[in-house]
């Protein structure tokens, strides 16, 4: 049984190895061990749930709705163009929806298959249209990405290797065996938090680039990131190593950087 368990774990083991796929425009290789279909799916239920959510206010026939509507067209446009272009549109067959929620929450978010919603909240930190295209391009290259699927996918990833730890040291005692497991365990959360960092900050890379694509300037990002890094309190502030977010300044200053590149997509 033990020999068997050990031939299962090595398999699922050469599986991770293997198993991947290529975030478009970035090209980066990521881990790819669950199904994205299925995990757009089960976005499109949620999306629909969350709308019908007595609890859920849907903003319509509002100058407002009618901008998130607009903006979230218009990257939408764009990014399928470039897919196309790519030979990369059979891999994203998504079906875009835009909606502005009422919430005090400073916030806007994408599910996988292009399902997004925009909290009121966050209107007043996007200013104008290049301000709420930043968000937007943001969150829209989070589901591009397939950063939901990359983040299950190490989840799993860890889950395997915390099973062929247990394998390794089943033979040592049992203060060794929690020891180790401790200090693997903080380090997979660790791992975790780096992996989301890099999400974020890939996702402002192609959120700025799907931006210029759609012909808002990508120069206004820094306005945006700005106006959101002062209305933090630093009294809240939590360590860039320990957070799923790049430190404000680290984000600013990799915007900038990327500015000229995206002005190369910028059409007005």
């Amino acid at each position: 049984m033990k020999k068997i368990f050990r031939y299962s774990l090595l398999v699922s083991l050469a599986a991770i190895m293997a198993a991947c796929s290529t975030v478009p425009l970035s090209g980066r290789k990521q881990l790819a061990l669950v199904s994205d279909d299925q995990i757009q799916q089960q976005a499109a239920v949620a999306y629909k749930e969350f709308l019908g959510n007595p609890n859920t206010k849907v903003v319509t026939g509002t100058s407002d709705a009618t901008q998130v509507k607009r903006v979230g067209n218009r990257i939408a446009a764009a990014v399928n163009q470039y897919l196309k272009a790519e030979g990369l549109s059979n891999q994203f067959n998504f079906n875009w929806e835009f909606n502005l929620v009422q919430s005090d929450d400073v916030n806007a978010w994408c599910m996988p298959g292009g399902k997004v919603a925009v909290y009121t909240g966050i209107l007043p930190f996007t200013a104008n249209e290049n301000g709420l295209a930043t968000v937007m391009g943001h969150e829209i290259a989070h589901a591009i990405a397939r950063h939901s699927m990359e983040q299950m996918s190490n989840q799993y990833a860890l889950q395997v290797g915390a099973q062929v730890l247990g394998m390794a040291t089943s033979g040592k005692s049992t203060i060794m065996q929690g020891l180790v497991n401790n200090f693997y365990g903080i380090g997979g959360q660790l791992a975790m938090l780096k992996y989301s960092r890099g999400n974020e900050s890939e996702a402002d890379e192609l959120g700025l680039m799907f931006m210029a694509m759609a012909g808002y300037n990508p120069q206004h990002a820094v306005a945006f990131w700005e106006r959101m890094a002062s209305a933090k309190s630093k009294a809240n502030s939590t360590p860039e190593f320990l957070s799923t977010h790049p430190s404000d300044a680290r984000r600013v200053a990799d915007i900038q950087k990327l500015i000229p590149r995206a002005m190369q997509y910028y059409k007005k």
